[in-house]
């Protein structure tokens, strides 16, 4: 689906950066208290994946809603600081991805270097066609992006690499149910490494639920600005020793007797 059927709107945050809203969603693409430092401190600072960049010499990333590819220039910024930096394959999908002028709207507030780099996003949106699109960004960064449905993605084996850490960033449960099923953690989980991590800003119990009925173990973790809480996911418990873990029995229980709406 184009982005002319999906009606967005560049927003300012309170960080200075911005970002896009959705009316077909009627939601943010990211929180508006602040769009870089969600990112940051959902996908990058609590699952641990700074702290990957520095000791591993190979990164796997899965992606699920590539939306402004605000986490691809955040990689490409992290790797640029970081000494002898690891080989990175970033996989991602996108069903509805936005146009190259859409992009070339953003701004990324008082970073220089992502907003140096925002045109690396409206030549990859300008130049995507249906299914698979890959892109050499750097000799350390390898980008993949399925141009299509969740599902697709994983009809077609568009995957082929095992995670070492999962972003999972579709819009919320009540706006798009589709993307917060257990079939699709368990499609999550079939390209994940046993001791994966997976972090998401949703801190929802029935998406919670779901994880655990999946089979990953689930725990909460501080929000990002203006939100209590997130989620972190793992299909290790040992990778969740320092966060709460959730009660993922009880969590099956509920959803089995049908407390959740999926």
């Amino acid at each position: 689906m184009t982005e002319s059927s999906h009606l967005l709107t560049v927003k300012p945050t309170k960080d200075g950066s911005t970002t896009l809203f959705s009316k077909k969603f009627d939601q943010h693409y990211h929180n508006p208290n602040g769009a870089v430092a969600e990112s940051r401190h959902v996908f990058f600072e609590t699952p641990g994946v700074l702290a990957a960049l520095k000791r591993q010499d190979f990164i796997t990333i899965f992606e699920t809603g590539f939306g402004t590819g605000m986490n691809l220039l955040l990689v490409l910024e992290y790797l640029e600081k970081t000494e002898s930096p690891p080989a990175v394959i970033f996989n991602s999908v996108e069903a509805f991805p936005i146009s190259p002028k859409t992009a070339a709207e953003l701004n990324f507030g008082n970073n220089t270097f992502l907003n140096s780099s925002k045109h690396i996003l409206s030549d990859i949106f300008g130049s995507l066609i249906p299914g698979l699109n890959q892109f050499e960004l750097s000799t350390h960064l390898t980008f993949n992006l399925f141009a299509g449905f969740f599902d697709e993605l994983f009809e077609q084996n568009a995957v082929s690499d095992q995670a070492d850490f999962i972003f999972h960033d579709p819009f919320s449960p009540d706006a798009n149910p589709d993307l917060w099923t257990i079939e699709v953690f368990k499609n999550l989980a079939s390209v994940s490494k046993p001791d994966t991590v997976l972090s998401t800003y949703c801190a929802a119990t029935s998406a919670r639920a779901a994880m655990a009925a999946a089979d990953w173990y689930v725990a909460r973790a501080p929000g990002a600005v203006g939100k209590r809480e997130m989620t972190v996911a793992s299909r290790s418990s040992d990778k969740l020793a320092n966060f709460k873990r959730v009660n993922e029995k009880r969590l099956i229980e509920r959803l089995e007797r049908g407390d959740f709406r999926y």
